[in-house]
């Protein structure tokens, strides 16, 4: 069985796109089983379809509005690099209206209900590939993944957008009794979930640079101190899933075919430049070319 395995990583799933685009399209590799976690589990159903060149389309009308109702940054230009900062009125809105996170991602699940159609979602259900969604089960304090085979259509795009929700930034979503969030607080790179639904060959997307010193710029205030310490304890469970997965696949026979950024593509995940993310797809689709055919 042939799967791909997809990371986290927010607005660098454009280079992830990229990545898959030359594989199945280039490659030609059929997958089987599709395995994604937040930013990765928003690409799968239209892989699993190959459908593309819709997906690429849809990549280049994402930004921030699409995202969130209810922004907690705005970005500012210094130097011709834009930053985040937070958006102290948005974040007291949000307080205001009883929610537990500085904002609210309620437009990112209206996107995937305008762009993921119910007929979309019934061809990968009744075909014989597998997708597997990574959420983390705040309640239970575990890490579980849904099945495209267990779910209905609006169940299933609920799954999708609670692996993507960064909190405490974006939306903590309450479903069947229980808080959920992105996948990626437990599970950022599912290699193990993929061998265990029985994969033989992985190709597993990791969103970051392999075996390179990462340099976070100085904090400037406590939002922005917040964003840095959890990009470094994600960075801890991504080094720990990779190194869990690669000695199950050792163990079991499993080939893996690793891709990882050749440069740092950003320090902020969550601001959504559709200059950049148009850029980074094209950017994927050369890497895995170089990577592949060197």
């Amino acid at each position: 069985m042939r799967a791909i395995v997809i990371s986290g990583g927010g607005s660098k799933g454009a280079f992830a796109g990229g990545v898959a685009q030359y594989l199945i399209e280039r490659q030609q590799r059929n997958y089987d089983l599709f395995v994604g976690t937040s930013t990765g589990s928003l690409l799968l159903i239209h892989l699993a379809l190959h459908k593309i060149e819709k997906l690429h389309s849809v990549y280049k009308e994402v930004n921030a509005t699409k995202i969130f109702n209810l922004n907690p940054f705005y970005t500012h230009k210094k130097g011709g690099i834009v930053q985040l900062h937070i958006n102290h009125f948005n974040v007291l809105r949000s307080f205001i209206r009883g929610n537990k996170t500085f904002g609210e991602s309620k437009s990112l699940r209206e996107f995937l209900g305008q762009h993921i159609t119910a007929f979309e979602f019934e061809s990968v259900k009744q075909s014989d590939k597998e997708i597997l969604v990574t959420v983390s089960n705040l309640s239970k304090n575990q890490v579980e993944y849904k099945s495209i085979k267990d779910c209905s259509y609006d169940d299933f795009l609920d799954w999708i957008w609670i692996s993507a929700n960064y909190i405490p930034f974006m939306s903590l979503v309450s479903k069947e009794g229980y808080e959920y969030a992105d996948g990626g607080l437990g599970s950022i790179v599912s290699v193990e979930k993929a061998i265990e639904a029985g994969a033989t060959e992985i190709d597993v997307i990791v969103l970051r640079q392999e075996n390179k010193q990462r340099y976070r710029l100085p904090t400037t205030n406590a939002f922005d101190l917040m964003l840095s310490m959890f990009g470094f304890s994600l960075d801890q469970i991504e080094e720990h899933n990779i190194s869990l997965g690669s000695l199950k696949a050792k163990s079991d026979g499993v080939k893996l075919n690793f891709i990882y950024t050749p440069t740092l593509l950003t320090q902020n995940p969550l601001l959504f430049d559709q200059k950049r993310m148009v850029r980074w797809w094209q950017r994927g689709f050369l890497h895995a070319q170089k990577q592949f055919e060197s």
